[in-house]
């Protein structure tokens, strides 16, 4: 069954006092395009985390965002930059001594000033830190990956009724087109008759009617036309990416139907094919969002 390319999943992972929290959003995009959001402490991991989603998601634009939870033991510590503190307190003693101010210089208003005091990670085995990683990149993809199926149950629904209409307008255009020459032709004869003697070349009429005829022909492009409504059901059925497939045989579809209309000379015909036009339209938005 095919799959929307919009959804999102959250995970989480505990192991050995490592905590990670992983949200993973997606939206439709031509093309596959991973985006990842993480502590310092992940970057080495980037391309494994880029290659891990990848595996899963082979299309859109896909936006990780990973957090390191504070409340796993020991995870961070509190780090005192004792030099740039001292560098703080000269300057406090020098401005006290220099406008003869009075009061002490508080830990609070140390502590306050930048960079003095930090939180490092505490550092954790690689090994682990990456399998805590894998397992809540794993649990966040799953649970996108069940948005995307529901929502890519509900797309199928309403392009596989979409295309029974585009069947049912193809059947009524293959119904109308014979009898366009035909009608053309019996008003040519009426045309003729009124005219009497001036009538003309009965030969010549012939190859004009002949001439019309073969002019809105549209047999080979109804064939082509069923040919990719009969893939198009196919792909519905696969379970792998098809949104590019799709996305062709659309393009392909609205050829074939331009074709017929450029065709019809007939007003009936004609607006059998703008309706034909106006599904596929819709059909199109819908595979925009395809994987």
């Amino acid at each position: 069954m095919i799959k929307s390319m919009t959804g999102y999943g959250r995970g989480q992972a505990h192991v050995d006092g490592l905590s990670f929290s992983v949200e993973i959003k997606a939206v439709n995009h031509r093309y596959g395009d991973i985006n990842v959001k993480a502590p310092r402490v992940l970057m080495p991991l980037e391309s494994q985390i880029k290659k891990q989603v990848s595996a899963v998601l082979k299309r859109g634009k896909v936006d990780v965002f990973i957090t390191q939870d504070a409340s796993g033991a020991g995870s961070a510590l509190p780090v005192i930059n004792e030099p740039l503190a001292e560098e703080y307190m000269k300057i406090f003693k020098g401005l006290t001594m220099r406008y003869d101010l009075s009061g002490g210089i508080s830990l609070g208003l140390l502590l306050a000033q930048k960079d003095v005091l930090s939180v490092e990670d505490a550092g954790h085995d690689e090994q682990v830190l990456s399998s805590c990683l894998k397992e809540a990149i794993d649990a966040a993809l799953q649970a996108l990956l069940v948005m995307r199926q529901k929502e890519g149950e509900a797309t199928a629904v309403d392009i596989k009724q979409r295309l029974e209409l585009l069947e049912s307008l193809l059947e009524k255009i293959v119904v109308r087109a014979p009898q366009v020459p035909v009608e053309w032709q019996q008003k040519l004869k009426d045309r003729l008759e009124r005219l009497g003697d001036d009538a003309g070349d009965p030969q010549r009429v012939a190859q004009e009617i002949a001439i019309f005829a073969d002019r809105c022909d549209i047999s080979e492009e109804v064939t082509r036309f069923r040919s990719h409504l009969e893939q198009f059901n196919e792909l519905l059925q696969n379970g792998e990416p098809v949104g590019r497939q799709m996305d062709f045989l659309v393009q392909e579809l609205n050829r074939e139907a331009n074709t017929m209309g450029s065709k019809s000379n007939d007003a009936e015909l004609t607006r059998h094919v703008v309706l034909l036009k106006s599904e596929l339209e819709k059909i199109r938005e819908q595979v925009q969002n395809i994987e």
